[in-house]
Formats: C-alpha cells, structure tokens, sequence
C-alpha cells in the first residue's frame, strides 16, 4: 500500500460519548438523528462499505449483509470537541487542556488592544451564530467599516466583513493581526475570517473565501511523520489551516464539498505515494451548526453519490479513509458542535471486508494506522489496526 486518502466528513459524528452530558451533549446523535428526519435516506455506497453497520450507528437501521470495507467507531482521549482537538487527535496528538473558550466575549482589555493594533473599533465581541449576526450587525458595519467579531462555543475569534466594506485582503491582515494577539492568557485556538456579500436578491451570504488561522500543533503528526519519509502530504481544503502548514507538502482550497471532491479526485489521479487529507466542512458550517436536518441528510447522499468516483480514481495500492472530527448534532439545542463518537470506515484492494473494529479508545488510532501503512514513525499516541484489517 503506497497511499492513504482520508477524507474527514467534518461533524458527521454517530452517538454521545460517555461524558456527553458534563459538555451539555446527552443524547447527541448526529447520524442516527438525520436518519430519523430523513423520509428517505438513500446513501446506497456509504451503506455498502458498512457505515451503517458501525455499532449503534442510526439504530441498526441502515445496515448490510456483505460490508465492503472494514469499519468501526472511535472514542475521543482529548478534552473539548472543536476542530483542531479532533483533527489534531486523529493525527496522533492528545489535547489535556481544552482551547480556551469566550462565551462571554473577549476580555474588553483585549479589544481596545486589539482596536488599536487593526486602526478601528469593532461591533460585536459575543456568540452567535454566523449567519444570524451578520444579519443584525451587517447594516452598522456596512454604514461604519467596522468588522464583526464574534464567537462561539469553540475556541475561535471570527471576523465576519462585507467584502464591498472590508476588501478580502484586508480582513485576512486583521485576522493575522489577531492570531499574533491571541496568545498566552487570552489564547485562542482559531482565528477565522468570514467574508461576505450581498448577493441579487439582497441576502447576506458568506461566501467561500473563509480562512483559519489556528495554532501551530502541539507536537508531530502523521503529516510530519509522512513527510520525512519523503512522501507527498496533500492536503484538500481547511486541513492545512488546521495544520498550520506543518507537515504539508501541498495544499489546495475549497469551494465546497462537491469541490473538494472533485480535488480529492484530481489529487488521486496524480502519481505520488503518501498521504491526501480531505476536509469537507459544508456538512458542519452549512448544516449542523444552522441546524439544518434534512439540508445535513440531503448533503450526505451528495457526498455518497460521488463515492464511486472516488473509489474508481484508486489505485490498487491505495487506502481510502472516511472518518469525521466530532459531531455535531442538527436536532440539538443551540447551534454548536456535539461530543460523540466518530465513524471510521476502510476500503481498498488490499483491505479485507466486512471486519467490525468495534469501538476503538482514541481517534488516533487512525493516524497510528495511517503511519504504519506508509511506513513512517509512530505517532505519539493510537494503535494501529493495520493487522487486523489487512487483506
């Protein structure tokens, strides 16, 4: 096996963990409640593989007799359920200390601070919904220039800016201003730029310029891993934000999920041996956190009728990956991600089918897993599980 492609399908997690409640998360399920709300769930592919006969995955009701690939669910060691600690964990780190978070706004000593270093005052400093506050804010900002920032239940500071009023280069320089502020005591794990427009009906719309500023990883990935073993990392979408850069040897952006498809595609059709690492965030940002069920379901049966075209693009050394980050529940109260478990599903020549993994202790089982197939350094935490599932 010469090359993994892991494709993350951001939030799509498949039930509460065991310390679900103490995050507010009791009765999260992802999967299992898109299914429920969907009048019919037609993901033929997905099912194939065997995510459906994951343990407790939507009840038992999307099941298969023959799965085609190997399949399980994953527990999270790290504490929080944001982005960074989930990917980072798949990627072999373990976050003890979850990212700070503002639920009440940024420390006003901060702002002024802040105010001062970007030559303007801000509106907002609260959590919201992106998509709720750019439409109370947007009229003052329009009319003043000043930037909205906000937050959520993640550790992120968002600056959301009409491209007509802030031009996209421009709120890309605050947001490096603010990613080199937020250290130390008010340290913040993402910094995010939210771009968008008015379109012809008059709608504010976010548009697909978004750009994450995080926090350099807290130690070696996978991706370091395969990168000094001289293998191409190729990263599809926000992975390399996520990342910081570290451990990538290329990188292209994203419209969408159908682009990032089609760039995952593009990308395995090019001659390399190492790692492609996918993120398809519209199933998170467009869907969970607006709380958007059938929208949710809707996009999973996108992302499956393309699968064939992705396992046509293998080769016959190659390692398909589906997996998600956390979850993010759009039958939930509020508007943030759920702590669940996640899917882990395998597919290739080489892999045997039908192997249930059961439920595995870390999401970094996968990046072990990963290292292992591409004969890199272990990674610091995760088993591998490349002896039971290869062929």
């Amino acid at each position: 096996m010469k090359r993994v492609t892991l494709i993350v399908l951001d939030s799509l997690g498949v039930g509460e963990l065991a310390d679900a409640e103490s995050y507010g998360d009791k009765g999260a399920d992802t999967l299992g409640h898109i299914a429920d709300n969907m009048e019919s769930f037609n993901i033929p592919h997905l099912r194939k593989l065997g995510f459906g006969n994951i343990q407790g995955a939507a009840g038992g009701r999307l099941t298969v007799e023959a799965p085609a690939g190997a399949f399980g669910k994953l527990r999270e060691k790290s504490k929080g359920k944001d982005t960074i600690t989930g990917h980072w964990e798949i990627a072999g780190l373990y976050t003890e200390i979850p990212f700070k978070t503002y639920p009440d706004g940024f420390p006003e000593e901060f702002m002024k601070a802040y105010e001062k270093a970007i030559g303007i005052e801000t509106l907002g400093n609260y959590a919201a919904s992106g998509t709720e506050i750019i439409e109370d804010l947007g009229p003052e900002h329009e009319s003043t220039g000043k930037p909205i920032v906000y937050t959520s239940a993640d550790s992120v500071f968002q600056i959301a800016a009409n491209t007509a009023v802030i031009p996209l280069n421009r709120l890309y320089e605050i947001c490096e201003i603010a990613r080199k502020m937020l250290v130390g005591d008010v340290a913040c794990g993402r910094v995010i730029a939210r771009p968008y427009i008015i379109d012809s009906e008059g709608k504010r719309t976010r548009t697909s310029e978004r750009r994450d500023y995080a926090v350099s990883p807290s130690g070696k990935t996978v991706l370091d891993k395969v990168k000094a073993t001289g293998k191409t990392v190729y990263t599809v979408g926000k992975i390399s934000d996520i990342f910081n850069g570290q451990g990538v040897t290329t990188s292209v952006h994203t419209e969408d999920n159908m682009d990032g498809v089609d760039k995952t595609i593009q990308a395995l059709e090019k001659d390399f041996d190492g790692f492609i690492f996918t993120n398809l965030v519209d199933f998170d940002s467009k869907f969970g956190h607006r709380r958007d069920v059938k929208g949710y379901g809707k996009a999973i049966e996108a992302f499956d009728a393309r699968l064939p075209e992705i396992m046509a693009a293998m080769g016959d050394e190659d390692v398909l990956i589906l997996c998600a980050d956390h979850g993010n529940d759009p039958v939930h109260t509020g508007w943030d991600h759920t702590r669940e478990h996640i899917p882990v599903v395998i597919y290739g020549k080489e892999i045997k089918e039908g192997i249930d993994l059961g439920v595995r202790e870390s999401f970094a089982d996968i990046g072990a897993t990963i290292a292992e197939i591409l004969e890199a350094e272990k990674t610091e935490i995760g088993e591998s599980f490349l002896s039971l599932i290869k062929a």
